[in-house]
């Protein structure tokens, strides 16, 4: 299962590259800075946009790694335009991509441990699920969220790009 959720991560990172495309091309059309997008926010206290691509991004590698008993790549939050968080999208990718099957072979049974609650675990199963799939897609959805209220005209259909249909068999 872990593998199969790993591979739905990336299929939504390209989707989240896609919305950058999109504000790209929303900022250039309009003569808009880029940075104002960047540091734009749903709410006083939540995570800008900045944030929200990077926490995506991190919840991805460190469910891939924590599931597989691995150390996550570090990526030092240094980005300051839409190309090098692309960039770091495309570096998450690269690190999902590495992952085969059997490396989540125990993953299910692992024992996850939080560094901010460090004396407890939760099995990777119960990780997967209540913690690091609704984390992604919170941080992705935030980050959709924020495009859409700054006026880049992206829809559904920009989020979910990936679905494999198949032709039916008469």
């Amino acid at each position: 299962m872990a593998y199969q959720i790993i591979q739905q991560f990336s299929h939504m990172l390209v989707s989240l590259s896609g919305l950058l495309d999109k504000a790209q091309g929303f900022a250039e059309q309009r003569k808009y800075d880029v940075s104002l997008l960047l540091n734009a926010r749903l709410a006083p206290d939540q995570f800008p946009l900045s944030k929200q691509i990077q926490a995506t991004c991190d919840a991805a590698k460190l469910a891939a790694a924590r599931l597989a008993g691995q150390e996550a790549p570090k990526h030092p939050d240094t980005e300051q335009n839409l190309a090098e968080f692309k960039a770091r999208i495309e570096h998450t990718l690269d690190y999902l991509r590495s992952f085969a099957p059997e490396d989540f072979a125990d993953g299910d049974t692992r024992q996850i441990v939080l560094p901010f609650i460090p004396d407890k675990y939760s099995y990777g199963h119960e990780y997967l699920h209540s913690f690091a799939v609704p984390n992604f897609y919170f941080h992705l959805s935030m980050a959709y969220a924020i495009l859409r209220s700054s006026g880049v005209e992206i829809g559904k259909t920009d989020y979910i790009t990936y679905l494999p249909l198949k032709p039916l068999e008469s």
